[in-house]
């Protein structure tokens, strides 16, 4: 009988998508194709299609501290990715659990506008994930507007996605990265990274595709995989942009709207 092999772990702390395109089902998927064990903890319950969300049930605070914890006390957590947390009580739980069980590095992808710009979070919650969560963080991710937000200001121009990732590294986490997925233009697609020494610019093609449900959740997903398995944060933040543009080439056709794409593309058609 063989000895168990040690492998590389990453908790996922957000919401289900019932479409399986987005939240704690794309995290589970881009860590099995990194070959990172996933575990998750659940904030909210979705119902959800390629066309949009028709229901949203929120957890109780104490059961997502109730499985974070218990993750961390038996599994062991070499990275942590959070995605959507709901509302103030769950923002203030979950920042408790990583400063005391020490869950870094931290992915904090700030799920509070979509893509489209349609507010998901109020604004207590906007202002508990500035205060006690974005300043425990390795890396942020927020996208065009989720960077005006947290800046406080219109972002439209390069210039302006460099004075956002500025502004949201005050706020205190190690590197922001702010997504042009939403930029106009050539722009689109184009990411500002920034830790407080480093600006870079990072470009990619852009594919052109409706199917993008759940770039952002697994963009932040593949950084985190990439960071259990000890690799350093920008080297693992380029990696996690190349996997999601090779994806993107790959969409699967499903639903009448806007779908996924194939989180196991690199692999190749069976």
């Amino acid at each position: 009988m063989e000895s168990p092999r040690h492998v590389a772990t990453a908790l996922t702390i957000a919401g289900s998508d019932s479409g399986g395109g987005a939240g704690i089902q794309a995290d589970l998927r881009t860590f099995a194709f990194h070959r990172v064990h996933g575990t998750s903890a659940l904030t909210a319950i979705t119902a959800q299609n390629t066309l949009g969300v028709t229901r949203v049930d929120v957890l109780p605070a104490g059961a997502v501290t109730a499985q974070i914890q218990a993750v961390a006390s038996d599994i062991g957590v070499n990275a942590t990715k959070i995605g959507m947390l709901s509302n103030r009580e769950i923002i203030m739980a979950v920042a408790e659990q990583v400063r005391l069980l020490k869950l870094n590095p931290l992915v904090v992808d700030p799920v509070m506008v979509s893509r489209a710009g349609s507010r998901l979070i109020d604004d207590k919650a906007v202002g508990a994930l500035r205060e006690l969560l974005i300043p425990l963080a390795t890396l942020v991710t927020p996208n065009r507007h989720e960077a005006q937000l947290l800046a406080g200001l219109e972002v439209h121009t390069l210039e302006d996605m460099h004075e956002a990732a500025r502004r949201i590294h005050r706020l205190g986490p190690k590197a922001v990265l702010v997504k042009g997925g939403a930029m106009p233009g050539a722009l689109r697609g184009t990411d500002v990274w920034f830790d407080g020494q480093r600006l870079e610019t990072l470009r990619v093609e852009t594919v052109d595709t409706p199917n993008t449900h759940g770039t952002g959740c697994t963009l932040s997903a593949a950084v985190a995989a990439h960071l259990a398995l000890g690799r350093e944060l920008f080297d693992a933040t380029r990696r996690a942009k190349d996997y999601i543009t090779t994806a993107l080439h790959h969409p699967l056709a499903l639903g009448r709207g806007n779908g996924p794409f194939s989180h196991f593309s690199v692999l190749g058609d069976s």
